[in-house]
């Protein structure tokens, strides 16, 4: 009996032993399942954190975008409105320009008409260049591609030449008519004043007659101081006072 008592006290610490056996064994299990968990969760926590700063440097940088577009925006927004203004302002300058353009057209075409009859009634010198000056100014006037400040500067100069003949004494050769006898001569202008005419030899001289408006022949005696004058013109001659017939002169 005592034998047996011995087997199954022997049997109990044995059961003991593997219960508590399978006791640790499950506590290890379940101590490695919860340091894994843990682990697991804080390398999610540490995920996270990264995700979390990369998430907010991305929304501060976001912030600072929407910042910067807006004062783009605000700035784009006050070009916009003072390139609106300029091409408003340049649309009315360009609508006063084409009346100004209108109007200084009509003014250029009344002085270039004046100029027109001066020259014409005007006494008969260098009547081809100054026909054709007028011929290539009144081409110049009429083109639409040339500014009206190009135009007035052009109708300018025309008259600038016109007012230097007042001021110049010449000499030019030239075919004039005389009493229907075409004579090729030294013809001297003095300014605007008169007109005189000499044939190469000097056994011809005269003026243009401006009341009868032609070519006339004076008398021998006025030759000298002609064929004098028309010397000194041609710098041929030292300068000197002279009396030249001016006006209507009586044979």
């Amino acid at each position: 009996m005592r034998r047996f008592w011995w087997v199954g006290l022997v049997l109990v610490l044995a059961a003991g032993q593997l219960l508590a056996q399978s006791t640790a064994d499950e506590l290890r299990e379940t101590v490695d399942e919860t340091v894994d968990i843990e682990q697991e969760t804080q390398e999610k926590r540490d995920a996270w954190a990264e995700e979390q700063a990369a998430l907010e440097a991305r929304y501060r940088t976001a912030k600072a975008n929407i910042r910067y577009l807006n004062e783009r925006i605000t700035s784009e927004e006050k070009q916009a409105q003072a390139l609106e203004e300029s091409i408003a302002e340049l649309e009315r300058r360009l609508s006063e320009a084409r009346l100004l353009q209108s109007g200084l057209q009509d003014t250029l075409d009344v002085v270039y008409a004046r100029l027109q009859r001066f020259v014409e009634r005007d006494i008969p010198f260098l009547v081809d260049e100054r026909a054709r000056r007028l011929e290539r100014l009144d081409r110049e006037l009429n083109r639409p591609e040339v500014t009206g400040a190009e135009k007035l500067r052009r109708l300018l100069e025309a008259m600038m030449i016109e007012t230097e003949y007042g001021n110049a004494v010449e000499v030019n050769q030239d075919e004039i008519e005389v009493e229907g006898e075409t004579i090729f001569a030294d013809v001297l202008r003095v300014g605007r004043v008169s007109l005189f005419w000499r044939t190469p030899d000097g056994e011809r001289v005269g003026t243009f007659d401006e009341a009868d408006w032609k070519w006339v022949e004076l008398p021998q005696k006025y030759g000298r101081n002609i064929g004098m004058a028309i010397e000194m013109a041609s710098r041929l001659r030292p300068v000197q006072l002279i009396t030249l017939p001016l006006g209507r002169v009586q044979s």
